[in-house]
């Protein structure tokens, strides 16, 4: 019989697994794509416990059998070892993969940075940190699609929205947000700025916020009442450039308004306007769908999601230091002098510590048995 440690949570993931196999078998399925997108999603994930759980039981077996044999041969004993090793790290694997999670973490993101204190100099380091997000995105295969910017004079950005999406359906531990949404909060960079003419380091900040996108499933569900036309309203414009200058002959900026909470979009980006409308309405519902959430989070604080999860996107939680070529994240203590290597991209580890306080304090909250 199998020990892994989740034996007992496997059978009604196997029901669950079989019928959504009957599921994506039906072609009606693909009528209704956002429900298709959804079931796909949930089987990636049915799928990946699954199949861990069968490496666990055949790590297993092979242990036995050469633990038997191995009474008798000295290589087979060794070769024991070697195995519960394996079964180790595979139990391990398994049990994160059924830990308490974030319910968005299989979900694409709307990534926005905005220069703050600094001027400048904020501006110019914005820029290198979407150029950073961009390379980790890519090296993981993801698609990263800007959907607004406003750039400074000296080709730094005010601010800028990005899309960052995987390329199919991807399980909750390979998710982009599982990924990125530690990245929302203050950033800080110490340096000496290109417009420092005395060599005095400067120090200036970034603020990145990190939202699951939004689909048409959520639409559908959830924001059919928020986003009814009498709630927005629409307004066209020409597009403009840094200093004000016309860079559009036509009126093709959109901007739209959400009357009742007062959120405002704006897209300029695209040549057409009806890309840009389209842009700017898959930013405001994921806006809304994070409103909608928090406000979820507010009535039920029995079910607030882990400290790492809901930092206050007002913190500062990591500091760029380019003289001594140091980061740090301020939240788990991590800290590296491979400044170089993270402004290209190489965010495994940075992102990692956090993933692994999230974990900790999820698995922490389920012990408690406190609500996810």
């Amino acid at each position: 019989m199998s020990t892994d440690p989740g034996a007992d949570r496997l059978a009604p993931l196997r029901a669950e697994h079989a019928q959504l196999q009957d599921q994506m078998a039906d072609p009606t399925l693909h009528d209704d794509a956002s429900r298709a997108r959804r079931v796909a999603r949930r089987w990636a994930e049915v799928e990946a416990v699954l199949r861990a759980a069968a490496v666990v039981g055949a790590c297993e077996d092979d242990l036995a059998a050469a633990r038997e044999l191995g009474a008798e041969d000295p290589e087979l004993a060794a070769e024991a070892e070697q195995i519960a090793a394996r079964l180790a790290a595979e139990r391990e694997h398994l049990e994160d993969l059924l830990a308490p999670r974030d319910p968005d973490d299989a979900r694409d993101v709307i990534l926005e940075i905005k220069a703050g204190a600094g001027g400048e100099e904020s501006a110019l380091f914005a820029a290198e940190m979407l150029r950073m997000y961009r390379s980790f995105a890519e090296h993981r295969g993801w698609r990263v699609e800007v959907l607004s910017s406003a750039p400074s004079e000296l080709g730094g950005l005010r601010d800028v929205t990005v899309s960052i999406a995987s390329r199919g359906a991807t399980t909750p531990a390979d998710g982009v947000y599982a990924h990125l949404k530690h990245e929302a909060g203050v950033h800080r960079v110490q340096r000496v700025p290109i417009t420092e003419s005395a060599g005095r380091i400067h120090t200036s900040a970034v603020g990145v916020l990190v939202l699951p996108e939004a689909d048409e499933t959520d639409e559908s569900e959830l924001l059919a009442e928020a986003l009814a036309p009498a709630n927005l309203r629409i307004d066209v414009f020409r597009s403009s450039g840094p200093g004000g200058q016309s860079v559009n002959t036509t009126d093709s900026a959109v901007r739209i308004t959400h009357l009742p909470s007062g959120i405002v979009v704006s897209c300029q980006d695209e040549k057409s306007q009806l890309q840009n409308r389209e842009q700017a309405m898959r930013i405001l519902r994921t806006r809304l769908l994070d409103q909608h959430r928090a406000a979820q989070d507010a009535q039920a604080a029995s079910a607030r999601r882990s400290q790492v999860r809901t930092v206050d996107r007002s913190e500062r939680i990591r500091t760029y230091n380019f003289p001594e070529s140091r980061v740090a994240d301020h939240r788990t203590g991590y800290k590296a002098g491979n400044l170089q290597q993270v402004l290209s991209g190489d965010l495994e580890e940075l992102i990692g510590s956090a993933r692994a306080a999230e974990r900790e304090a999820r698995l922490a909250e389920a012990q408690q048995g406190t609500p996810q």
